[in-house]
């Protein structure tokens, strides 16, 4: 099964986050380093929750294929 939409925003989300932090301690922004790390961090708990969805479906396609094999 291909990666699902929450894996894919919150990877991109995370990936802006890190910019944004990025950018923060470089310009000395600490409200944008802040939001960034922030960000970083709902991008991750996001992608981790599309991928732990992922997997659940893939173990019930998995269970589905077993029970309709023949004993």
């Amino acid at each position: 099964m291909a990666i699902n939409e929450n894996e894919v925003e919150g990877k991109g989300r995370k990936a802006i986050g890190a910019i944004k932090e990025t950018v923060g301690k470089v310009t000395g922004n600490e409200d944008l380093e802040a939001q960034g790390s922030a960000e970083k961090t709902a991008g991750g708990f996001q992608a981790g929750v599309g991928k732990i969805s992922r997997k659940v479906e893939e173990a019930v396609d998995d269970a589905k294929r077993e029970l309709k094999k023949p004993l």
